[in-house]
């Protein structure tokens, strides 16, 4: 059970069933994971939502960059929601399936390519030190331009407020999913 209630159809306001309808008819398709906490607190709602469609689907780091980024935060937070929704999202994107156990296991991944590599030692090391050492920042820079390291960074934020929101209010998952995250 989550901690917050979810409003009904009933219960919002004009504003909270416009924002409900945008989200609803856009690439998310409905409700889910942080939205019905969020609804709560709809400027929240609605600036959250708009930096969360940037960074998910217009950033410039592709799918491939984003979803390892996001799996992740996912693991650095325990949130099991946001992995349950975001590994099958990796592994369609390319992250293989090995790598995405590895991560959800806290082993270490063994990446082929250069991109993945450094997006992972550049997450992992920022939220285990807050920050980047700089031939972790130079490498990423060299591999990915200035530009999708602002992205990859954005990313991570907007994720870590994703994952907070998910696990603050005990954000569900579908009933029979088991919790994915040990």
């Amino acid at each position: 059970m989550p901690r917050i209630h979810f409003l009904s159809d009933d219960e919002m306001n004009d504003e909270q069933r416009q924002l409900r309808d945008e989200i609803v008819s856009g690439p998310r398709g409905g409700l889910r994971g942080p939205f019905n906490a969020w609804m709560h607190r709809p400027p929240l709602l609605e600036r959250a939502q708009k930096l969360g469609a940037y960074c998910r689907f217009d950033s410039s780091l592709e799918p491939r960059l984003s979803e390892l980024a996001i799996l992740v935060t996912a693991r650095h937070w325990n949130a099991q929601f946001e992995w349950y929704a975001h590994a099958p999202l990796a592994e369609k994107a390319g992250i293989s399936a090995a790598n995405v156990e590895a991560i959800r296991t806290r082993g270490e991944p063994a990446f082929d390519k250069a991109d993945e590599a450094i997006v992972y030692r550049f997450a992992k090391e920022m939220y285990e030190t807050r920050t980047v050492a700089q031939d972790t920042y130079d490498e990423a820079v060299r591999v990915l331009g200035d530009g999708r390291v602002v992205d990859l960074v954005g990313v991570c934020g907007y994720y870590c407020l994703v994952s907070m929101t998910l696990n603050i209010f005990e954000m569900p998952l579908p009933d029979g999913v088991a919790p994915p995250l040990a």
